[in-house]
């Protein structure tokens, strides 16, 4: 191993150096090259949640670099809010604005078809859409929100939408994922668990148990796709300070505020992974540029029947194919 191998995989083992903006700021010193200028310049991106946060900043960095940028957002207003500050910081950028509800799968099926009429490919779709709850809620169909928005919603239009992927020259989809997942094993021993019916409701603990299945759906879709061209990756942007973090977790915002990254910094390796399209290998799941472990040393992986068996309701519950 390298000085700078170790170095890298202590940072990230320590966590608390490796999650925040200490390891950003290190790894910029060894780590791969930024995407070359206009590189993208004749691509089309789609992100989700892009109204603000990582979400934003995400387009914001897309634009620069000289793509066609589809926002997507639930509300109409502060989607056009966003569009309208990404058109002032990047006047010759197309900003496409698009409106779903992603935890809506009926909302998912009519957007997909519409934009699915209007353009001829998609070069990167990200799924940085997300949602914490305070008490367990359930979507228009009836699942939990937090398993309806990260999970069945953007499985459903990557789903959709990828005949517009395979179209592309080559494209990339890339969950955003947390570091929090490794804090939640794969929950899927039957529909009460997937669907987290059974046990005292934590809104935290939703969140980190859909991060995993993220990363486990993300892992599945990678292999479905590859025969297409299409590259599927998770990744994690350590702790970032957004108002959505900050409104969750008020209590670790307060006591990590001076080591938290910014929403460019969060949003670097999602714009650098559909840009450069770097290789990956099974398990597929990154973090400042470079693949990580989805679990730590002391975790099992992932139960092969319990990663069927979440695989089997998310496609049952969504209409489509199940993924192998």
């Amino acid at each position: 191993m390298s000085l700078t191998r170790v170095l890298d995989v202590a940072l990230d083992r320590s966590v608390v150096l490796g999650y925040t903006k200490v390891g950003s700021s290190l790894r910029r010193r060894w780590w791969p090259a930024d995407p070359e200028p206009g590189s993208m310049a004749g691509r089309r991106v789609l992100v989700t949640g892009a109204t603000s946060g990582i979400g934003e900043a995400m387009a914001g960095s897309f634009a620069a670099l000289g793509a066609t940028v589809h926002v997507l957002g639930r509300n109409p207003a502060k989607t056009a809010d966003s569009a309208r500050r990404l058109r002032l910081a990047h006047p010759t950028a197309e900003v496409v604005e698009e409106l779903c509800d992603l935890s809506d799968l009926e909302a998912v099926r009519a957007w997909a078809a519409d934009l699915t009429s209007r353009v001829p490919s998609l070069d990167g779709l990200v799924h940085n859409a997300g949602v914490m709850t305070t008490d367990r809620e359930e979507s228009a169909q009836g699942h939990e929100m937090s398993l309806a928005a990260h999970v069945l919603g953007p499985h459903l239009a990557t789903d959709l939408l990828a005949p517009l992927l395979a179209a592309a020259d080559g494209s990339s989809v890339v969950w955003m994922s947390s570091g929090g997942m490794y804090g939640a094993r794969l929950r899927a021993e039957d529909d009460d668990a997937i669907e987290y019916r059974t046990g005292r409701f934590s809104g935290v603990q939703a969140y980190a148990r859909t991060k995993r299945m993220q990363v486990v759906l993300a892992d599945a879709w990678a292999r479905r796709l590859s025969a297409d061209d299409v590259r599927v990756e998770s990744m994690h942007p350590g702790w970032v300070e957004t108002a959505g973090f900050a409104e969750s977790l008020p209590g670790f915002n307060r006591l990590t505020g001076p080591l938290l990254r910014d929403a460019e910094d969060g949003a670097d390796t999602a714009v650098w992974l559909v840009a450069t399209r770097p290789e990956s290998r099974p398990g597929h799941f990154w973090h400042d540029r470079a693949q990580r472990p989805t679990t730590y040393g002391w975790q099992r992986s992932d139960d092969p029947a319990l990663v069927a068996r979440l695989l089997a309701y998310v496609a049952s519950a969504t209409g489509t194919p199940v993924l192998d």
